[in-house]
């Protein structure tokens, strides 16, 4: 594993609700560098600096991980997990009509 790379990838929303898993530091600096201007704040900062240090090899991949994951979720972008025990259902358990 390369040593920016994230140990579980943070599910975040984009565009029009489209999750996508940001696996790395550099995943989350390139999401961060395109976040508006206008909308920047704290957490933004932190987790940018954040991103910044790692690259330089002067903190872990996985504190950039948490510290992205917070932004992500103050600004509400955290994808909602989904049950696998719901998704993994046969059409049987569905339809009554199957036998």
């Amino acid at each position: 594993m390369k040593p920016d790379m994230f140990t579980k990838p943070v599910s975040v929303l984009v565009g029009l609700g489209m999750p996508v898993e940001v696996k790395s530091v550099m995943d989350a600096y390139r999401y961060l560098v395109e976040w508006p201007v206008s909308t920047r704040d704290a957490s933004h900062s932190i987790a940018m600096n954040a991103c910044r240090a790692a690259l330089l090899g002067e903190i872990e991949a996985e504190t950039v991980r948490g510290l992205f994951r917070g932004f992500a979720e103050k600004h509400d972008l955290l994808a909602p997990t989904i049950d696998p025990v719901v998704t993994s259902r046969s059409r049987r358990d569905r339809d009554p009509h199957i036998c």
